[in-house]
């Protein structure tokens, strides 16, 4: 849709996203796909967050920082597929330019503070594991707020400069997205005003978002991986593996598909290959994490069986147990 017009520029008002245009065959069956994905990550995040709030066995550092990530998780894919959902049923791929700027906003910051919450949560467990004899006063109540406070913040911080700058730039046509959400690359392809300066900026948050926290992630598990290699028993490696083999999981789907995203070409063969990873980061990986924290995690199951167990006096809790 085309704005005003000053001199012979006409300013774009809307952008229209291509989505999954090339499979308008399917779009039915797209929706139903996308909507279950939604209800269930949305089911199983809330059932992560209410357990570790009414639960008082998960009334540690470690369930508070999974707490954060399951409410985070909510907000991350809420921002993408309500709208991805509208389009799909009702053929209304038009996006208003402030709505566009407000969902590159909230998806940037949602994203920068998931990579700092992630290593948050291996800094957990490399104390946890390398320094168990100092882990209580290390990881106290007030240490945890703070750092998942910076977490939170650290993000959109960061991601307001790079929505101020995106929101300076002229967008005078074509307003066709190829993609199914507004990440500033395909909002940088479209601009008819110079956009180096913003190119750099972003690439630069970009990395401060990503970078640090991965770096620090990684040396939070080789530092671990060396300690539990040292413990003598296989029983006692294995338990001490556990402890952090699912937010090992969860990290390297994460960022193995948004580095992934951001590391292949930009050009026109590989574009298809770009959004289905993005799919997966921004969709499928919110879906996981509650999947992969609740099937491999002891605690957190005995948690939901006597949550269960509660409020359905007749079930037992060994059978419960018994569905895992």
């Amino acid at each position: 849709m085309a704005g005003p017009k000053q001199g012979n520029q006409t300013y774009v008002t809307e952008f229209v996203f291509l989505g999954f245009g090339e499979l308008h065959d399917f779009q039915s069956l797209l929706f139903l796909l996308f909507l279950m994905i939604y209800i269930l990550t949305l089911v199983g995040n809330i059932v992560i967050l209410a357990l570790v709030v009414t639960e008082h066995r998960l009334h540690t550092p470690m369930y508070f920082f999974l707490g954060n990530l399951s409410f985070l998780e909510i907000c991350y894919t809420s921002t993408i597929l309500p709208r991805m959902l509208v389009s799909l049923l009702n053929k209304e791929n038009g996006i208003s330019l402030s709505g566009c700027f407000f969902q590159f906003y909230a998806f940037g910051s949602f994203a920068c503070s998931e990579c700092y919450l992630l290593s948050a949560m291996s800094y957990d467990r490399f104390l946890a594991i390398c320094k168990p004899l100092h882990y209580g006063a290390l990881m106290n109540n007030k240490f945890c707020i703070q750092l998942a406070a910076w977490t939170w913040v650290s993000g959109f911080v960061a991601n307001a400069f790079t929505s101020f700058l995106a929101s300076q730039l002229t967008f005078c046509g074509p307003n066709k997205i190829d993609h199914f959400f507004c990440d500033y690359t395909p909002l940088l392809v479209l601009s008819c005003s110079d956009t180096h300066t913003t190119e750099t900026v972003m690439s630069i948050i970009a990395t401060v978002c990503t970078v640090p926290p991965f770096l620090l992630t990684v040396t939070s598990y080789i530092c671990i991986i060396a300690t539990i290699l040292k413990i003598p028993s296989t029983t006692g490696r294995k338990k001490a593996f556990s402890t952090c083999s699912s937010h090992l999981v969860v990290v390297t789907i994460f960022y193995g598909a948004l580095m992934t995203v951001y590391l292949l070409p930009k050009n026109d063969i590989l574009k298809d290959v770009n959004k289905l990873l993005s799919i997966f980061y921004t969709v499928l990986t919110p879906l996981l994490n509650p999947l992969i924290y609740s099937l491999r995690n002891k605690d957190f199951r005995a948690a939901l069986s006597n949550s269960v167990s509660k409020r359905v006096p007749l079930l037992r809790i060994q059978r419960i147990q018994t569905l895992f």
